[in-house]
């Protein structure tokens, strides 16, 4: 039965055991409680990545295998080719990670590229990577459907 206050554990946050972060009255935005926060889920999740990288190239060393049948080989090249689009992805958001742990070591993380704004706690907890505000974002996102179609 469920009681009075429970905190639903975010994606990230639990894997980096940790909680929502609450400020603390007139606590400072971005400053370093908060910086220590993010810098902590930031690895924790760079180095989930980094663990499933190593755990993919021993597994397809242990799984290749010289099929006869042409059916069985095609299967094992397309798993092994989803696999690898799958970790170049994750090769991507490392480095993306990694350049966000520069901007948090040079203070600039948590504002908005394009206006200035705070991009606040709650969406930095679900995207740390992110660099735009919602508002910034959606016009972006906006922008960029209307030169596609």
């Amino acid at each position: 039965m469920p009681t009075g206050k429970e905190t639903k554990s975010l994606g990230l946050l639990a894997l980096a055991g940790l909680q929502p972060y609450e400020p603390k009255a007139d606590e400072e935005y971005m400053g370093e409680p908060q910086m220590e926060h993010f810098r902590l889920l930031l690895k924790a999740w760079r180095n989930q990545l980094r663990e499933e990288v190593d755990r993919t190239v021993t597994h397809m060393k242990d799984e290749a295998a010289n099929f006869p049948d042409p059916v069985d080989r095609a299967a094992q090249e397309e798993e092994f080719s989803l696999e690898l689009r799958t970790r170049d992805r994750e090769r991507k958001l490392i480095k993306k990670i990694e350049k966000t742990l520069k901007r948090i070591e040079e203070d600039d993380f948590g504002f908005c590229d394009s206006c200035g704004i705070e991009i606040g706690i709650r969406r930095l907890e679900a995207r740390p990577t992110a660099d735009l505000c919602i508002d910034c974002k959606t016009m972006a996102e906006i922008k960029e459907k209307q030169l596609q179609g």
